[in-house]
């Protein structure tokens, strides 16, 4: 496989695994504060990362310079990570999904504006299509209900956790100085565990951890090692492989893969109609596989 092909393998599977976070993380929006949630996430999927960083060599010298990197990257996946669950307590799963569409879009401008990442004509109308068909998926199909979409407080909240997002993305690609995905990943989980520790210490300290359901655990450790350690290193290799743009069209797949999670969860299978939507996103992916104008 060329680098670009091994760059979308990694970001299928991206997408696959981060559908997930949303079927399990829905089960426990209203158990655990998004703080404290997502910082003992952080430090779990560090321990996990940092026993695959030892076991590769460990971190060299060059890799610990201007430590500051992993601090702009780990603080910018925090806020993304915190503003999504502040704003579904407010905004409907359906409208926060629409808001996360809008990710591929601003990645292509911030690859441009910090990189000068060109995107083509043929790699626009892939996006395009791809948000067609991910914005079709997220309303299965019904026109009404996406013309009857509001935005809200909720939806404005995370439409910024969108925007660090796709800041991200570029970022990565601008600050690695060299240094293995896995260990990129590494020094930018534990600054994430970091500032969020600080951020949420008031909430860490009020969670009775003891009495959370077991539903929540599950859910951490799912997210923990799958949703994060597994889908940083991904991310990671993926955005030195592929364009910021091409990286985050693989968010098109994700209400996609959704609908799997949830048939598996036995929460019913949608209509017909929905999966001229997922069609739509495979027909923008397959456009982006053979779109060999953009360098990478």
């Amino acid at each position: 496989m060329t680098p670009a092909l091994r760059g979308h393998a990694a970001m299928l599977t991206f997408s696959a695994l981060v559908a997930g976070s949303f079927s399990l993380g829905a089960l426990v929006a209203n158990e655990i504060d998004p703080a404290a949630l997502n910082a003992l996430r952080f430090a779990l999927a560090a321990c996990i990362i940092g026993v695959a960083v030892l076991a590769t060599g460990g971190m060299t010298r060059a890799a610990l310079a201007a430590p500051w990197r992993y601090l702009v990257l780990g603080g910018l996946l925090s806020v993304y990570f915190v503003l999504m669950f502040e704003g579904l307590k407010t905004a409907p799963p359906v409208s926060a999904a629409a808001v996360f569409t809008l990710t591929p879009l601003m990645s292509g401008f911030f690859g441009w504006w910090l990189l000068r990442q060109i995107t083509t004509p043929r790699m626009a109308l892939a996006l395009a299509i791809g948000g067609a068909g991910a914005l079709w998926v997220i309303f299965r199909a019904d026109v009404t209900a996406l013309f009857a979409f509001e935005v809200g407080k909720g939806e404005v909240i995370y439409f910024f956790g969108c925007l660090s997002h796709a800041i991200y993305t570029p970022m990565v690609r601008k600050l690695n100085r060299g240094e293995p995905a896995v260990v990129f990943t590494f020094g930018m989980l534990v600054a994430g565990a970091l500032l969020l520790t600080i951020y949420g210490w008031s909430d860490i300290r009020a969670t009775d951890w003891a009495g959370l359901p077991a539903i929540v655990w599950v859910t951490l450790v799912y997210i923990a090692v799958f949703a994060s350690a597994a889908t940083f290193v991904l991310l990671q290799f993926a955005t030195m492989c592929l364009p910021s743009a091409k990286v985050m069209a693989y968010t098109y797949l994700t209400p996609s893969w959704v609908i799997l999670w949830e048939v598996a969860l036995g929460n019913g299978v949608p209509g017909p109609l929905v999966f001229g939507g997922v069609v739509l996103t495979i027909i923008a992916l397959v456009m982006l596989l053979r779109d060999d104008e953009v360098a990478t």
